[in-house]
């Protein structure tokens, strides 16, 4: 009997999850191989780093179908749905072919799981059958986000032709390594010989691992900085208006209906892996504008409600935060902003707050429903030590944390001594967090 999109659900959670990982590509290669190697169906633009992928890989692909290029695009977590994983021409895989591209990996699965020390992971069979998904579309680019890491990331079983690097920072320590330096060099993997690589602005340390690699491998490596970047950038309704130097051009005059410095970062980056991809001639400056200007990236810096604003940003380590602070601090002027903040346990729970402790004025501490999430009591005891007890809330139930700080970011006036009306609400911590706050403010709708 057909599977129901329910039933696929459930059988990749009962499989070995993200978090469990294995230095090997011996599974998904053998797989991969089973079913014809689908990943060398289409040239891959694949994406790794620490903070930014998803959005980069929104807008890359986005500019590539300006281009009139049909696209797939491979990113994780998901926020909402499983299925948001997988999409072609921009749109999340359907339900009923979420269920096809199961089933046509499935039946080699068994014979995967059968043959190998360790069965198929959740990670390994959603990037199957995103590989597969790709090739019966058929797409004329892959656009993949890895999982974690790069050098043994399952999505690495395709040589990417483009490999774009967005900025490394400490993160996934216990996996990756405790230095940037450390990070780089499992990242740095995602180099394939032959292959171009573009790469953000990063530490000394980080840089000099990354263009050791591109060296070895033969790789043509463009930096921000001194081959592309923004060159200027002005908030305007609903988002910036930039002008980008790329590679081979220079566009003015595009806006881009997403907040943040980083985001207009990201936007250099997409622009460049674009130009890299496509060859020597400089993009449409139209293409450009006509692809940007219907980019959506749904839960980093996402404005899902009016009085009170409430904002959504899936920043999770350190340096994700400081970038959403520094925007939020910039392009929003509320007074006072309230924090609804859960994190996993596996997360520095106290650098994160003590980037978020300079423009939260309260701090409602909660929880999402994974078991990997840090209980909100817990949080609210490291939080102690930032906020002092006096500016901070518990409430474990991600519903009624959101439902508590509306309330007080409504009611600024009388409690902060502000003007009512100013006051705000970020929601962050992690990708499930805002994932769960963003259905819960929505409802079903997904990206």
């Amino acid at each position: 009997m057909r599977p129901t999109y329910p039933d696929v659900e459930l059988a990749l959670l009962s499989r070995w999850p993200e978090t469990r990982l294995e230095p090997s590509l011996d599974r998904i290669r053998a797989i991969c191989e089973l079913m014809g190697d689908p990943q060398r169906a289409q040239p891959v633009i694949q994406l790794t780093g620490t903070n930014g992928k998803t959005s980069t890989s929104r807008m890359i692909d986005a500019l590539l179908r300006a281009l009139d290029l049909r696209t797939g695009r491979f990113t994780s977590p998901h926020l909402q749905r499983m299925n948001e994983r997988i999409c072609v021409d921009g749109e999340p895989l359907s339900d009923e072919l979420f269920v096809d591209a199961y089933a046509d990996v499935a039946i080699y699965a068994d014979l995967v799981d059968q043959g190998q020390p360790h069965p198929l992971s959740f990670f390994e069979m959603l990037v199957a059958m995103g590989y597969a998904a790709f090739a019966d579309a058929p797409v004329d680019v892959a656009v993949v986000e890895v999982g974690m890491g790069g050098a043994w990331d399952a999505t690495s079983v395709a040589d990417a032709s483009v490999a774009v690097i967005t900025p490394i920072d400490v993160d996934h320590a216990s996996f990756l390594g405790d230095t940037p330096a450390d990070i780089a060099v499992e990242k740095a993997g995602i180099i394939k010989p032959g292959s171009r690589t573009v790469l953000a602005s990063q530490p000394e340390e980080v840089l000099e691992v990354i263009m050791g690699r591109a060296n070895e491998v033969g790789s043509m490596l463009v930096l921000e900085g001194a081959d592309f970047g923004v060159e200027s950038r002005t908030a305007a309704v609903g988002g910036q208006v930039l002008t980008i130097q790329g590679v081979k051009g220079r566009y003015e005059d595009i806006l881009l209906p997403l907040h943040g410095a980083f985001q207009a970062r990201n936007a250099a980056l997409a622009v460049a892996a674009v130009e890299v991809f496509t060859g020597d001639a400089e993009l449409d400056p139209d293409l450009i504008r006509a692809g940007f200007g219907a980019v959506t990236s749904p839960g980093r810096l996402e404005v899902v409600r009016r009085s009170p604003t409430v904002v959504l940003d899936a920043a999770h380590n350190p340096h994700g935060v400081r970038a959403m602070v520094e925007s939020i601090s910039e392009e929003f002027a509320f007074s006072p902003l309230i924090g609804v903040v859960g994190v996993m346990a596996d997360k520095d729970a106290e650098e994160i707050l003590r980037e978020l402790e300079p423009v939260v004025a309260h701090l409602v501490c909660t929880q999402n429903s994974t078991e990997r999430s840090l209980a909100a009591a817990d949080l609210a005891e490291v939080a102690s030590g930032v906020f002092g007890p006096e500016r901070i809330t518990v409430v474990p139930r991600l519903d009624d944390a959101l439902e508590r700080a509306i309330g007080l970011a409504d009611a600024s006036g009388e409690d902060f001594g502000d003007s009512i009306g100013s006051g705000g609400v970020i929601v962050t911590g992690s990708v499930v967090t805002v994932g769960e706050a963003r259905t819960l403010l929505r409802g079903g709708e997904s990206q």
